[in-house]
């Protein structure tokens, strides 16, 4: 089981044209590593989206269609906003580093 404490996260901000926005969620989802995303415009949420990390491809695409269908309604309404992806970071091995004189 894993600890809270112990998963890291990282931040990923994209601007998006409307037009585009639900083929950039879908894309997110698909990829799997992402646990949240956040749609904002000037500064304001107008949706999160909480995602199931390792639930990729078909799969989520099947789950996640009534999300898809808001975000598209979205996306109608909108003409810029601001995509912000919470991804889990990858584990980071450490590798010794020679001392350099």
């Amino acid at each position: 089981m894993l600890n809270k404490e112990s998963v890291r996260t990282h931040m990923d901000e994209m601007k998006v044209k409307g037009t585009q926005l639900v083929g950039k969620v879908k894309e997110i989802m698909e990829e799997g590593n992402a646990r949240r995303v956040t749609i904002r415009k000037e500064g304001r949420t107008l949706l999160e989206l909480p995602l199931t990390v390792g639930v990729g491809g078909a799969t989520a695409a099947v789950f996640l269609m009534p999300t898809l269908a808001a975000v598209g309604a979205l996306a109608a309404l909108v003409t810029d906003v601001d995509v912000i992806v919470e991804r889990v970071a990858e584990e980071v091995t450490e590798v010794p580093v020679e001392d350099v004189e």
